[in-house]
């Protein structure tokens, strides 16, 4: 008995690690309180992994009452937030600390490609 539940676990395990992998993953920076890119179009329906890199020397905190989501990131890290599935539409974000300057929107389309990952030397770690 023990052994059969040891191999589900396992099998478990190894399924939600696969579907975790597929994600479609979009890159957001925030250089001099703003948003880089300041639009980010996904795929409609899909739930995606945003990674927020800050470059600035202050944290800021992602902010969007669209998604419902808010989350810090800190000085000089990055940061990961899951959206979606979304269907299309228009949902807008802000950066709590500077709600000035730090504003961007994610655009929900079914024309999306994912975006190609910035040089692994320009990212902080």
């Amino acid at each position: 008995m023990f052994k059969w539940k040891v191999n589900i676990t396992s099998c478990l395990l190894l399924f939600s690690c696969a579907v975790f992998a597929q994600r479609p993953e979009f890159v957001l920076e925030i250089k001099d309180h703003l948003f880089y890119p300041a639009e980010i179009h996904i795929p409609k329906n899909k739930k995606v992994k945003l990674v927020i890199y800050n470059y600035d020397a202050t944290p800021e905190e992602f902010d969007s009452f669209d998604l419902n989501r808010e989350k810090v990131i800190f000085p000089h890290r990055k940061s990961i937030i899951f959206i979606g599935p979304l269907p299309e539409g228009r949902y807008s974000f802000f950066g709590e600390y500077h709600p000035n300057t730090a504003k961007g929107v994610v655009i929900v389309d079914d024309t999306t490609t994912v975006n190609q990952p910035l040089e692994e030397s320009s990212h902080v770690d």
